[in-house]
């Protein structure tokens, strides 16, 4: 199948996954906290899988899509944690870092704008 369209119906799936736990969940923080962790773990377990037994043919559909519309942080944390394995300590550090604040100042800045355009 071709991985673009894997991408896109494991998106689907993942992003359908994601709203249906953020409508169940009676804080949006704990269903944020909940899909990340979640997210986090199925990436680990999935990329194992994938190097380990199925190879990479699953891994547009299973990582990039699925795990990629339920939540992102899955391969935020995937990736850090490769930096790491390969003794890129301080690469890794800087990259939490640097995700963390300039996504949060992107999102103040979007914000800020949206508010500025539309308010």
């Amino acid at each position: 199948m071709n991985p673009f369209l894997q991408v896109a119906i494991g998106g689907a799936l993942g992003a359908t996954c994601r709203y249906a736990i953020y409508r169940v969940m009676p804080l949006a923080w704990s269903a944020t906290l909940l899909v990340n962790v979640a997210g986090s773990f199925a990436m680990g377990l999935l990329a194992a899988l994938l190097a380990h037994r199925l190879g990479n043919t699953w891994a547009p559909f299973l990582l990039t899509g699925v795990l990629g519309g339920f939540t992102t942080f899955s391969a935020f944390s995937l990736d850090v944690l490769t930096l790491w394995e390969r003794g890129q300590g301080v690469m890794a550090l800087a990259y939490v870092g640097l995700s963390v604040l300039l996504s949060l100042a992107a999102v103040m800045a979007g914000l800020a704008l949206g508010r500025g355009i539309w308010a």
